[in-house]
């Protein structure tokens, strides 16, 4: 039996597109949770159901931008504080 002829699977392929794509916070908050490592799993799923590639990795990407930024801020911070 092929994939198309499972009336479950066809559904579920159904229900998928017709879910909305996430939110800009709901992206924020899955990048964030990524990042730290504790991404539930629900969150994951609905992820790979609901997103796009390119949009996690454009906020990946801008993560990491805005974290470097910070990071080096910082140390110029500590570093003024010390001279």
């Amino acid at each position: 039996m092929s994939q198309s002829d499972n009336p479950k699977e066809t559904d579920s392929t159904q229900e998928d597109e017709n879910l909305p794509p996430l939110t800009f916070l709901e992206m924020l908050g899955s990048t964030l949770s990524a990042a730290l490592g504790v991404q539930s799993e629900r969150n994951r799923e609905r992820d790979f159901s609901r997103g796009k590639a390119s949009h996690f990795i454009l906020m990946g990407l801008g993560f990491t931008i805005v974290f470097v930024i910070i990071m080096v801020l910082i140390v110029k911070l500590v570093l003024a504080q010390l001279a």
